[in-house]
């Protein structure tokens, strides 16, 4: 034996065999928030920018039986000619608004996400959800985070049948997918996916491979058995799910719940959906007997006021198929600062920055000293450009301190050139507010209604300057 190799063996004499075969395993270091990897420790991560979110993982080999047949047979290349069609049978949930937000119901085989801040109503729209489905199939809810009898307590307190929902209290996913295939429920729910922990890695659970591989393996499993999985996932404090971006991407549907918590209301919105509409809404109320359907969600965002007051506006928004019907404030005060304000609430920012230079260019009138204020009443975000026309409206409204006219309502987006454009689904906004009892609605020219709708007049119009003169404010 060489001198060399005398000395290797000196020096691996005693180690314990373990820590030898690890060796081999170079520790790597991964984005929290992105899943960017790096070869050593960084303060910041240059895939997302963000600070303080790299920390260390121990790469460990994964066997090669790493996916299994969950369905007893293997994947074949098929022709899109030879494919056979089944149609989509939906389940119902319960819920109308659920049903409503997934597409129309629960699709046999497909895995869904649900996330938003912690005690928002995640568990307990779910435990209303699968108790109901519990009394038509087996249903296993998994839970990672409480005790089966803190779920029960739970259900006994909403009023809820606890005779065939089965309870599962384990983070193993390997244990877990065994408890699967044995009893092979129909409907299955993971609480929360950020629990959970594979043996194929060894960092802790919570971390990015660890979530993005315990999510494979269950969404492997929903897919090749026809199980319908619900995963619950933690928000980030930008009310962006936890967790690598690939999660979103593995799954079918993403709902995000949205409301505070001192508020009875809660939204859940869907952000994707291979299955139906996107930005779809679901509203509901907080009860203490649980998440209730709210069947007239348009009511619960409108105020009703004695007297006029200067400022308020309604508008018609339309969330996914829903036309709503929400009201929006301007406060329009003197500026004691070098740099205006310009705050807004359930609206964008720099949007309102371009519709106040819109309005200084096509009208004449001038916030340039002055505060601007916006916010949406109820909570509710709005995204698209229908409320545009209405936002100045109100600015107007509370820069001259005069109301406007009782039962008006306002939509269309506005150009650059003072244009009014306009928006899709225009019919279904009308037919929404004349059931509400608004007589007065200024819309885009191409908006106007086809027929007239009975106690309502529309007034359309095509440019900035025509809208301002029609109101009179």
């Amino acid at each position: 034996m060489s001198k060399g190799l005398r000395r290797l063996e000196g020096r691996l004499e005693g180690l314990p065999l373990k820590r030898i075969l690890m060796s081999k395993n170079k520790n790597s270091f991964c984005c929290q928030t992105c899943g960017t990897l790096y070869p050593k420790w960084s303060g910041q991560c240059t895939g997302c920018s963000e600070w303080n979110t790299i920390v260390e993982e121990v790469n460990s080999p994964a066997p090669s039986s790493r996916f299994q047949g969950y369905a007893g047979k293997e994947a074949t290349i098929t022709r899109m000619a030879d494919v056979t069609l089944h149609e989509e049978i939906r389940l119902s949930s319960g819920s109308q608004e659920l049903d409503r937000v997934l597409g129309g119901g629960i699709i046999m085989g497909s895995a869904i996400l649900i996330g938003g801040d912690p005690g928002i109503g995640k568990s307990t729209l779910l435990l209303q959800a699968i108790t109901h489905l519990s009394q038509q199939m087996k249903v296993l809810y998994v839970t990672g985070e409480e005790s089966p009898q803190q779920i029960t307590l739970r259900a006994r307190r909403l009023g809820l049948p606890e005779n065939h929902l089965w309870l599962l209290a384990d983070t193993h996913i390997e244990t877990i997918l065994n408890h699967l295939q044995k009893e092979k429920p129909r409907v299955i729910v993971i609480d929360s996916i950020q629990t959970m922990h594979t043996s194929l890695l060894t960092s802790a659970p919570g971390s990015v491979g660890q979530v993005r591989e315990s999510a494979m393996q269950l969404v492997s499993y929903a897919k090749q058995t026809e199980t319908a999985l619900f995963l619950v996932g933690h928000v980030t404090k930008e009310g962006s799910l936890a967790g690598p971006r690939v999660l979103e991407h593995m799954v079918d549907t993403v709902l995000y719940f949205e409301g505070e918590q001192d508020n009875r209301h809660r939204i859940i919105r869907a952000v994707k959906n291979r299955f139906g509409a996107v930005n779809e809404l679901g509203i509901f109320a907080m009860t203490e007997k649980g998440l209730r359907e709210v069947s007239h969600p348009s009511a619960i965002f409108l105020s009703r006021y004695d007297q006029p007051v200067s400022g308020s506006i309604i508008t018609a928004t339309k969330e996914g198929s829903r036309p709503l019907l929400v009201e929006v404030q301007a406060l329009v005060d003197q500026s004691h600062m070098a740099n205006p304000r310009r705050l807004s609430v359930g609206l964008e920012t720099q949007r309102l920055s371009m519709l106040l230079a819109i309005l200084n260019r096509h009208s004449g009138i001038s916030t340039h000293n002055l505060d601007v204020f916006l916010n949406v009443v109820g909570g509710l975000q709005i995204f698209e450009p229908a409320a545009d026309l209405p936002i100045l409206f109100a600015i107007i409204s509370s820069l001259r301190n005069r109301p406007l006219p009782a039962h008006m309502l306002a939509f269309g987006e506005l150009g650059l050139a003072g244009e009014i454009r306009p928006v899709p689904g225009g019919q279904e906004r009308l037919k929404e507010a004349a059931k509400h009892g608004f007589k007065l609605a200024v819309v885009p020219q191409a908006n106007a209604a086809k027929k007239n709708i009975d106690g309502m007049k529309i007034l359309p119009v095509q440019t900035l300057k025509e809208a301002i003169d029609s109101v009179e404010i």
